[in-house]
């Protein structure tokens, strides 16, 4: 059956390409962009089955009026996947306040702002899927990414969260964690830091460390994601890609070896 699935971030990338999928298949399709004559080409494809809006997620009014124009627009939405977001690349110390507030507005308060404009739909409907595209470092973290690592990790307690309180209403909830694809994420769409010299060796180790076989094909995901959202029991996570689910296996390991390690102080805290 035909959904209608809300999608931001649609104007390259995943969200692009998931979008063009979703069309082909004969779904209705609200994609959003900052600029949507970048969404022409599906317009112009898929005329009436695709709602181009441009959109802004850091503006918590504007998110709220483009749900409201999708439900006016197509009576429904049955999808919402939060896609929009970008990467900051630089360590901890580099970060600027600015730098800082821009990742979080953008990967998580956005994403944030859009869920609660959805849920009363949702909840009106008795049903709905709300997709957040997190990432595998929500789950683990990697140097020079700590403030993208940082609001990944929100975006999952979130969401986590969230799916407990609104199972009752009918509303599923996952978190899609892709590893390293070839998109664009760290190239044209990334934000830098201001270098210092001091973080070289740590830089220069992590990109060592991004061979090729990293990345994996963005096309790829496609029937994964076709399959997750026709899915009636979607997971709360799924990986995308084949280094995902390895890393974080033996970062928990790692994790529960050293808790163990230190139960006993830590019953000890307790006090009785």
């Amino acid at each position: 059956m035909a959904k209608t699935i809300f999608i931001t971030g649609a104007s390259r990338g995943f969200g692009k390409l998931w979008a063009a999928a979703f069309l082909e298949r004969g779904d209705k399709v609200i994609a959003t962009a900052r600029d949507p004559r970048t969404l022409d080409d599906l317009v112009s494809q898929y005329g009436n089955n695709m709602l181009a809006l441009q959109l802004d997620v850091n503006d918590r009014a504007a998110d709220f009026a483009a749900i409201h124009k999708a439900k006016e627009h197509f009576g429904s939405i049955d999808v919402l996947i939060n896609n929009a977001g970008y990467g900051l690349f630089g360590s901890v110390e580099e970060t600027s306040e600015q730098e800082a507030r821009e990742q979080m507005e953008t990967n998580f308060f956005g994403l944030l702002w859009l869920t609660q404009a959805v849920l009363p739909i949702m909840r009106a409907q008795g049903h709905g899927h709300i997709i957040q595209v997190s990432s595998v470092v929500g789950l683990i973290t990697f140097p020079v990414l700590g403030l993208y690592n940082a609001s990944k990790f929100a975006v999952e307690g979130l969401s986590e969260t969230l799916a407990a309180e609104v199972k009752g209403f009918g509303i599923n909830v996952t978190l899609v964690e892709p590893n390293s694809f070839s998109t664009d994420w760290a190239g044209a769409s990334a934000v830098h830091t201001t270098a210092m010299p001091e973080y070289e060796p740590v830089k220069t180790a992590f990109l060592s460390g991004m061979t090729d076989d990293r990345f994996g094909v963005p096309e790829a995901t496609t029937p994964a994601v076709l399959e997750l959202i026709d899915s009636k029991n979607p997971p709360l996570r799924l990986f995308l890609g084949k280094f995902g689910y390895p890393l974080v296996k033996q970062a928990y390991e790692g994790r529960l070896a050293e808790w163990d390690s230190w139960s006993g102080i830590s019953a000890a805290a307790h006090g009785k």
